[in-house]
Order: C-alpha cells, then sequence, then structure tokens
C-alpha cells in the first residue's frame, strides 16, 4: 500500500479540485507522492475529456470586472457544486476573468483565445478540467460600456460563490442608486431596458393572450381594448426594467428614481448560473 497521509489527500485535494477517491487512487499510483499524484489526475483527465463533452453543466458561478467604463460579466460552469466552491475553481474563475479584460475580449470565441499565463483561456479550462475530473466550460461573456458601470454578485447560498451577477451600464453621478438598481435587477430579473426593446412578436402573442383569455372569461365585448391593453401594460410592468416597482420604494418605478436620481442606464445584463 502507497505510504500517504490524509493530511496528503487533503492537500491533493486543494490543490487540485478532485474528488476524495480520485485523490486516493492516484496517490497509490505515484507511491504517494503529491506531485507525481497531480499529474496523474491531469493525464486521466484528459483522456476523460471527450467523455465528459455530453455532460451537463448546471453548476458554476460569475465573476464581474469594471475597468474605467466597460463592465465585463463571467459565468464559468462545472458539473456539480462541490467544484463551484472549491478555491481552485473560484481562482481560476478570477483569473479567467483578469485575462479577459487584459484582452478587451468581448465575446466567447476572443475570450477563449486570451492569453493567460502564457497559455489560451480554453487551454488552461481544459487543464483544470482534466485534474477536477469535470466538465467546465466558460458559458458566457457580457460587456457593457458607458460613462460608468456598476457591478453587483450575489450569492444565493452562503456555502456557494456568486450565482447571479449584474452590470449595469449608466451615465449621472449618483453611484448610490446605480447600484440599488443593479441589486434590483439581481431581485427581479428583468429582460428588457425599454419596452421599445420588447420584439413586437412577443407582444403581439401577449396582447392575443389577453384578449382571448378576457373573451372567455365573458367580459363585455365593448370592455375588452381596454382590458386587453392593461394587461399588456401589465406584461410590460412584470418585465422592462423602468416599468418595474423599484424594490426600496414600491410606490415608484424604476425609471421614475432613476430620473430623480440624474441618473440614465443606458444598458444591463444579468447571468444567473445554470439559467
Amino acid at each position: 500500500m502507497a505510504n500517504y497521509t490524509a493530511a496528503d489527500v487533503k492537500a491533493l485535494r486543494e490543490r487540485s479540485g478532485a474528488g476524495m477517491m480520485d485523490c486516493k487512487n492516484a496517490l497509490d499510483e505515484a507511491d504517494g507522492n503529491v506531485d507525481k499524484a497531480l499529474e496523474v489526475l491531469r493525464l486521466k483527465g484528459l483522456k476523460g475529456v471527450t467523455k465528459r463533452e455530453g455532460r451537463t453543466t448546471s453548476n458554476g458561478l460569475v465573476v464581474a470586472r469594471v475597468n474605467g467604463g466597460t463592465g465585463y460579466l463571467v459565468e464559468l460552469a462545472c458539473e456539480t457544486d462541490f467544484v463551484a466552491k472549491a478555491d481552485k475553481f473560484v481562482a481560476l474563475a478570477e483569473s479567467i476573468a483578469d485575462a479577459i479584460v487584459a484582452a478587451g475580449a468581448t465575446d466567447l470565441d476572443s475570450a477563449l483565445a486570451a492569453d493567460l499565463g502564457g497559455k489560451s483561456v480554453a487551454d488552461a479550462i481544459n487543464d483544470e478540467a482534466a485534474i477536477i475530473g469535470e466538465k467546465v466550460e466558460l458559458r458566457r461573456l457580457a460587456v457593457v460600456a458607458d460613462a460608468a458601470v456598476d457591478a453587483y454578485l450575489h450569492r444565493t447560498s452562503k456555502d456557494l460563490p456568486p450565482q447571479v451577477g449584474v452590470l449595469v451600464a449608466y451615465s449621472g453621478a449618483d453611484a448610490e442608486t446605480a447600484h440599488d438598481v443593479a441589486v434590483h435587477i439581481a431581485a427581479f430579473s428583468p429582460s428588457v431596458l425599454n419596452r421599445d426593446d420588447v420584439d413586437p412578436a412577443t407582444v403581439e402573442t401577449e396582447r392575443r393572450i389577453a384578449e382571448e383569455t378576457a373573451r372567455n372569461e365573458g367580459k363585455p365585448e365593448a370592455a375588452l381594448p381596454k382590458i386587453v391593453e392593461g394587461r399588456v401594460n401589465g406584461f410590460f410592468k412584470e418585465n422592462v426594467l423602468l416599468e418595474q416597482d423599484f424594490a426600496k420604494d414600491n410606490k415608484q418605478s424604476v425609471g421614475k428614481v432613476l430620473d430623480n436620481a440624474g441618473v440614465k442606464v443606458s444598458a444591463f445584463v444579468r447571468f444567473r448560473v445554470g439559467a
């Protein structure tokens, strides 16, 4: 039997992010040498890359960076929450975000090609995935820009890294209000900034459903236009950021709060891991 201790297993787990049994097996194969065991994990992991391709990555984390008036939001995905909260995985996500900013990447292709310590981000991800033994992927990248950008990251569980991330690009001097709106977006998940941003086909579908529902409810024919308009406006109020009731004061819309603060939001983005 290989000569290693529980402390060696713990050390290998911390360095690799791999599971306990994988670490034990690697130490057995490496005769207790932690460095060699790390290499064993990597080699075995690389052989399993193809097998992992079809797996689902429903866990992970979000990372944000603000560089002047440009904000970057990154989602790095993995298979299990065990890996998502591992220091190794978190550090990988942070280094990827830094590499993306340094490269000025604006889409996934340029992000994956960005330099990270002498290798591409794509290769760095594959190397870590080989050690971890899970599928890891850079799932999403969003970039927004304006005079200023606010970033907010939210933990849905105290045991996990941030699972929800928001960027708000804006102009105006009231950074506190901009941040409050970012927190609001995290909680209420608007889909667009203005009602003009909603796909006309979606609006038409909502209008048709509202009319059919009202007719099925036996509403008077003369009242239908007003009822339909009210229900479509309700759809806008639920999905359009500027028309939502503000989280900190539901007597005001987000748009009204921003106007009062002299803040104009030009864009926002919200990621939730796995969504």
